[in-house]
């Protein structure tokens, strides 16, 4: 687990805070942690003590991801959602299964046909794609209908409106859900310099918080931030509203009870902030890939 852990008791009850402030839509993956402690343990041990939210909640579970990459074969993603399943244990259906990523060796039609058959058996309610492009999108949509798409949508990364992936989205009717729309944090504007991450923090692994890269990606954060402060809105508001304001469902994620409360906040920007927000961006470009490496080649397939 490349972050630090949370203690189930402390991680549940912001889960419960994040519920009554109206974020029902919770997302989490097989990998996320270890073979025995994963999203779907802490699932398992949140609605076993609260049996009530389950329905109240949507659940989406990313899977077919090991070390080597994506899997995307029948047999693969059947062991997945089995896995799933036996450590949920009845506690909470997956309403949403995603494969974390395509897989570059099985068709698309074929994952997304084995998918359909598992909706089918009544195992998972939905399937969800992660990081697709548009071209996919449709192609996946033809065989059964997609329930939600996850792709990296925030002010450091406003790809997915202008590469197709929204449009499609849009064009078919399917949610586009947003990971990462405070720029894996950075947008919380507490990152001003890398001295304020941890040394064995991940994300400095990460290319855009590479040293030269950090300090042109600061300069966007920096403008954001002087928006935020005239509107009397956080940093973190102000990047959670763009999001909305793109038709997309953001799904941040804290470990700090003030600022997931403080994120569910909803504000309202008004036309000049997205046209300013535009000027930013613009103005601003970041700099440095979004995972580098093989992981970056999986990336809008």
């Amino acid at each position: 687990m490349p972050w630090a852990p949370v203690e189930y008791p402390v991680a549940s009850g912001l889960l419960k805070a994040a519920l009554e402030q109206g974020a029902n839509f919770w997302n989490g993956g097989i990998h996320y942690g270890t073979p025995t402690a994963n999203s779907l343990h802490l699932m398992k041990y949140y609605f076993d003590r609260y049996p009530e939210d389950a329905e109240k909640v949507v659940l989406s579970i990313k899977g077919a991801f090991s070390a080597a990459g994506p899997v995307g074969s029948p047999e693969a993603l059947r062991a997945s959602v089995k896995e799933a399943v036996k450590v949920l244990d009845g506690s909470k259906t997956i309403d949403i299964f995603e494969m974390a990523r395509v897989d570059p060796n099985v068709p698309i039609e074929i994952s997304v046909q084995a998918l359909a058959d598992l909706v089918e058996e009544g195992k998972i309610g939905g399937i969800g794609l992660s990081e697709v492009g548009a071209k996919t999108i449709h192609r996946a949509h033809a065989v059964h209908a997609i329930a939600a798409v996850e792709v990296e949508l925030s002010l450091f990364t406003p790809d997915p409106l202008n590469n197709g992936i929204a449009l499609a989205c849009q064009e078919l009717n399917i949610p586009l859900i947003a990971y990462s729309p405070l720029g894996r944090g950075q947008l919380t504007s507490d990152i001003r310099k890398l001295e304020d991450l941890p040394a064995d923090d991940f994300r400095r692994k990460k290319p855009r918080f590479a040293p030269e890269a950090f300090e042109q990606n600061v300069k966007l954060v920096e403008a954001v931030s002087h928006l935020a402060e005239h509107r009397g809105f956080t940093t973190a508001q102000v990047a959670i509203a763009w999001v909305v304001h793109q038709g997309a469902i953001p799904i941040p994620g804290s470990t700090k009870m003030e600022r997931l409360v403080s994120n569910s906040r909803a504000v309202s920007l008004s036309q000049e902030d997205m046209s300013e927000l535009k000027d930013i961006i613009d103005s601003f470009p970041v700099a440095g890939e979004r995972y580098g490496g093989a992981h970056e080649a999986l990336l809008n397939m």
